[in-house]
């Protein structure tokens, strides 16, 4: 009898059954985000949402967003670390819809691999399955693609797309804000997953330092420090909208706080954000040292220790800041909202920030 050694699907390099086992092993954690309007399971072609929910609304807008965690999946990569990534990813997009005031519904996943390591796979889908979990948002599929002789054997990226509702008249943004709104700041976790290209080759191409190497001033390992969740400020923003008045809110990302606050400030008012009023982590200045990066352009990269702004009125301030307390998020008054006068921009940074 001959033997085949016609070509085939496993020849060029993608593992159908590790696939298959990639897909069971992460069942139990998407179970775990399962939100009463998700009809069905893992596997069909399709996640089903059982959009009836929404009747409860007078005229519902639905919201999305997608995003990835850009070069952050490197040092995941080299650690070998696979179950925080998905914190990141959720954060990322599901941070971005809650910024108009929508609640998170639901949100899908794309994970490419340059092969199917079925753990690995399970360990990234976990960690989204967590993120969801703390952002309130159902995980109701997603798609594992193998791309061998595109990306390495231990190669991967990540990717989302999500989705949330709000009512229509209570859509957060420019036009609410008003002069002499107070600008709250809430804390970063960390670098959250935003200026990694500057990061990595300021610490690790040019300083050549280890990601398993401690590093002092930080507490920990370098590798620990970048690779510390994003926060999800999700539940935290919904829970500021029950409780008082808001009239915006801002997700610090790519761009840097001034650039993110500018997007929701109307023409003809400007923030002013007073750089005294917090501390950034000591990762920010480790960069910006190592490097010898100028202040502006480390701005301009990273959110500095800031990773999500409300804009509220001087009237909520008191309840916006216990709720925040109450929810365990780190959060202070930053600044303020005046009219534009001589400004050119819509939000700037004063000051020297606090030692």
């Amino acid at each position: 009898m001959s033997q085949n050694t016609g070509a085939s699907y496993a020849a060029a390099g993608v593992d159908i059954e590790a696939g298959d086992r990639a897909v069971e092993l992460m069942k139990e954690w998407v179970k775990k985000t399962q939100r009463p309007e998700v009809l069905g399971g893992l596997g069909g072609f399709a996640g089903l949402f059982d959009a009836s929910a929404l009747k409860n609304y007078d005229r519902p807008l639905l919201a999305s967003a997608t995003d990835g965690v850009g070069t952050k999946v490197d040092i995941a990569r080299q650690l070998g670390v696979y179950d925080t990534i998905g914190h990141d990813l959720v954060a990322m997009v599901m941070d971005d819809i809650v910024v108009c005031g929508a609640e998170p519904l639901f949100m899908t996943d794309y994970i490419c691999v340059g092969k199917v390591h079925p753990e690995r796979v399970a360990a990234i889908v976990k960690g989204i399955a967590e993120g969801c979990v703390l952002a309130g948002c159902a995980l109701v599929g997603g798609e594992t693609a193998e791309h061998p002789g595109l990306l390495g054997p231990d190669d991967f990226d990540v990717a989302g797309a999500g989705t949330g509702v709000v009512e229509a008249d209570r859509v957060l943004g420019a036009d609410r804000i008003r002069t002499g709104d107070a600008v709250i700041a809430m804390a970063s976790s960390g670098l959250h997953s935003n200026g990694y290209s500057l990061v990595r080759h300021v610490l690790l191409n040019q300083a050549g330092l280890a990601l398993e190497s401690r590093i002092d001033e930080l507490g920990r390992t370098l590798g620990e420090e970048l690779l510390e969740p994003t926060k999800i400020y999700s539940l935290d923003c919904l829970a500021l909208i029950r409780t008082t008045e808001v009239h915006a809110f801002s997700h610090v990302t790519g761009g840097g706080l001034a650039a993110n606050l500018a997007r929701v400030i109307p023409d003809g008012l400007h923030a002013t954000v007073d750089r005294s009023t917090w501390t950034p982590a000591p990762v920010f200045d480790l960069v910006g040292r190592t490097g010898s990066v100028e202040r502006l352009e480390l701005e301009k990269t990273l959110n500095m220790g800031v990773g999500m702004i409300a804009v509220v009125p001087q009237e909520s301030v008191d309840v916006a800041l216990a709720t925040l307390a109450d929810r365990g998020v780190d959060a202070w008054v930053a600044g303020e909202i005046t009219d534009r006068g001589e400004h050119a921009e819509g939000a700037a940074l004063v000051g020297d920030y606090a030692s």
